[in-house]
């Protein structure tokens, strides 16, 4: 794969810092997940395209996510019989992190997913997962919940329902480079779109969304079809090299997160991000 050089303005910004221009900002815990259905040689994942006007990655297609709520660390949604799956405490161990933020991270993980996508991991029980959410009462809540008038917590009592955390695979984490002015540490899940659930365009912070096949997503990434922050594509090309959501699932049960941040490098005649030691075979490959 041919990395695609970084824009000046970017480079100039990372000049600007290592000088001792600015200090850097603290960043913002936040989980995104990567959607997965069976496509024709690997996974199609769901896409968004975010709006040019957004502060951050504006006009860059990405995975449904966002930054984690004060309210997702309600340790009351385990207390109240609410959560299924994996605990907390492993949570922490997979993601690298205390046993509250992994709590938090999952609940983020779950309610952005549905904010984004209208597609909920939760079921009546837990081994059950709820197969319709196109409803018009469904949508209420989901707006209710964008818009931070319902908690997760509420929201899952009230319909009886239980968060299915083992419907989640952790997969990798990133850390928006030191000399942005807005940063992330971003915690990446996978999951499968459960069955009889359908995606929707429902994010007001996208201005499209589509499905598409991980390896036709890296093509049209080197081509510069669609933009793409690193971290996304090289998901990408990571999850295009398991045959189906099932053998990526099966692959995110041994993984735990380790947090990279990509630094500014040197790469011939321009200047490229660094790269996590696991994908560089990988983009050798291209």
């Amino acid at each position: 794969m041919q990395r695609l050089p970084l824009p000046e303005a970017l480079v100039a910004k990372a000049r600007a810092y290592a000088a001792g221009d600015g200090a850097p900002a603290e960043p913002r815990d936040a989980a995104t997940v990567v959607l997965l259905r069976p496509g024709a040689r690997a996974s199609e994942l769901y896409l968004l395209r975010r709006q040019t006007s957004m502060a951050f990655a504006g006009g860059m297609c990405v995975f449904p996510g966002g930054g984690v709520d004060p309210r997702d660390f309600d340790d009351e949604l385990v207390d109240r019989g609410l959560w299924a799956g994996p605990s907390p405490a492993e949570w922490a161990t997979r993601l690298g992190c205390d046993e509250a933020r992994a709590r938090a991270l999952v609940c983020a993980a779950v309610r952005e997913t549905f904010e984004e996508s209208s597609v909920l991991l939760a079921g009546a029980s837990a081994d059950e997962v709820v197969a319709d959410t196109t409803g018009d009462d469904w949508e209420a809540d989901r707006v209710a919940l964008e818009s931070r008038e319902l908690s997760l917590t509420a929201f899952l009592e009230r319909r009886s329902l239980v968060l299915r955390t083992d419907l989640l695979g952790a997969w990798s984490g990133w850390l928006t480079p030191i000399f942005e002015p807005r940063r992330y540490r971003t915690w990446f899940f996978v999951a499968r779109l459960p069955e009889g659930q359908v995606t929707r365009d429902v994010s007001t912070e996208s201005s499209s969304v589509w499905w598409a096949d991980a390896l036709d997503v890296v093509e049209d990434v080197e081509e510069q079809r669609v933009q793409m922050m690193p971290p996304t594509w090289l998901t990408c090309l990571d999850v295009g090299q398991y045959a189906d959501p099932s053998a990526v699932l099966a692959e995110a049960r041994g993984r735990t997160v380790e947090m990279f941040m990509p630094e500014v490098t040197a790469d011939g005649e321009g200047f490229i991000l660094s790269t996590p030691p696991r994908y560089v075979s990988l983009l050798a490959a291209r």
